[in-house]
């Protein structure tokens, strides 16, 4: 990790992780492909940690402020979360989150191992007052596919009160346009497959935390569960994660540039965006089936279900039978990537017309 002091996150996502500047080593950390160590060491076995890994979470845990554990995917970051939850225990969540995070909830739920309850996180007055026998409270913000934005400090401090651990998922905002554990959270958690690997070609997972004990508690729980990296995967994420701020910085130009011309467009009913990201989310006025059409009717924008990707995708979220029933059927998300803004509009208002003409 690079020790220099106030660098900009730009610099750090470049530099931590690397191999020491000495004479013929490699710029970069390679690929070990090991399971099994020379014992007397630090590493033992593959199942506890691996030289890729470390690289990785060196440069993620510097640029979150925190010590970072990469894991599989996402949901098994998410699921090594809430498996600290104590039987019977309150979990709160937003009801606009993460399909995997809301499913595993519902899941543990139905077999008795935890309650919750799902709240408008918008509304921090109600989010602050469900907090009050919580033992964990989960943040997603912006949430998805809704993108609302919470007021995270205060309900931190409402969580913390009541003796809630409080878990962010940053998975949209990326470390490079919010830092949960600068705001009080006590893990931060990426779905890395997307922004942070950025390039559709990697399943991964990570938390971070600051507590050096709640680090050794899910280290613990990594170990014995075997919910570890693949060490391409973790090289991959590395590679991606060294230019998030250039690919960040591009979507959300494009993103920022998209807007006026979304809303003003009059196949659109509405244009949701938090005020950062390359993340928007349009409704179509003529609902479901305009949806349906326009995700079909582009050349550039590809009708896919994640994000964070160099390429610009879209869906509509309520053809997933476990979306909120709260959410639009017109809803298409938007995840806007770094191609040229003029060629991206081109493609998606040559779509929409078509809609309007055929009303």
């Amino acid at each position: 990790m690079s020790d220099e002091p106030g660098l900009t996150p730009a610099t750090v996502a470049v530099t931590a992780g690397r191999p020491p500047h000495d004479p013929d080593q490699p710029l970069n950390v390679p690929i070990t492909m090991a399971s099994t160590y020379v014992a007397a060491g630090d590493l033992e076995y593959g199942r506890y940690a691996n030289p890729t890994w470390t690289a990785f979470e060196d440069t993620l845990g510097a640029l979150e402020g925190g010590r970072c554990l990469a894991f599989s995917t996402g949901m098994a970051a998410v699921l090594t979360v809430l498996d600290l939850v104590g039987l019977g225990a309150k979990v709160v969540l937003p009801r606009h989150s993460y399909q995997g995070s809301l499913m595993a909830v519902a899941d543990l739920e139905s077999r008795g191992r935890i309650t919750s309850e799902l709240v408008d996180i918008e509304d921090t007055a109600a989010v602050v007052a469900a907090c009050q026998d919580a033992a964990l409270v989960w943040i997603e913000s912006p949430t998805n596919p809704a993108l609302e934005v919470a007021d995270i400090p205060a309900i931190v401090a409402a969580a913390h009160e009541a003796g809630a651990v409080v878990v962010v998922d940053n998975t949209f905002a990326t470390p490079l346009l919010q830092q949960p554990l600068t705001l009080g959270a006590d893990i931060v958690v990426h779905s890395a497959t997307k922004y942070i690997a950025g390039h559709s070609d990697a399943l991964l997972g990570a938390l971070v935390t600051a507590d050096d004990e709640l680090h050794a508690v899910l280290l613990g729980r990594r170990s014995l569960t075997g919910n570890t990296p693949g060490t391409l995967e973790a090289w991959l994420a590395l590679r991606g994660l060294r230019t998030l701020h250039l690919r960040v910085e591009r979507a959300q130009a494009n993103a920022q540039a998209l807007l006026p011309r979304l809303e003003a467009h009059p196949a659109i009913a509405e244009v949701r965006y938090p005020g950062f990201g390359g993340i928007v989310a349009i409704v179509l006025a003529e609902g479901e089936l305009a949806a349906d059409l326009l995700v079909r009717k582009t050349k550039l924008w590809v009708h896919a279900t994640s994000l964070g990707g160099v390429e610009s995708t879209f869906e509509r979220r309520r053809r997933w039978k476990s979306e909120s029933p709260s959410i639009p059927v017109g809803l298409v998300r938007m995840s806007v990537g770094i191609e040229d803004v003029e060629d991206l509009w081109t493609d998606l208002v040559t779509a929409l017309d078509t809609l309007t003409n055929a009303g």
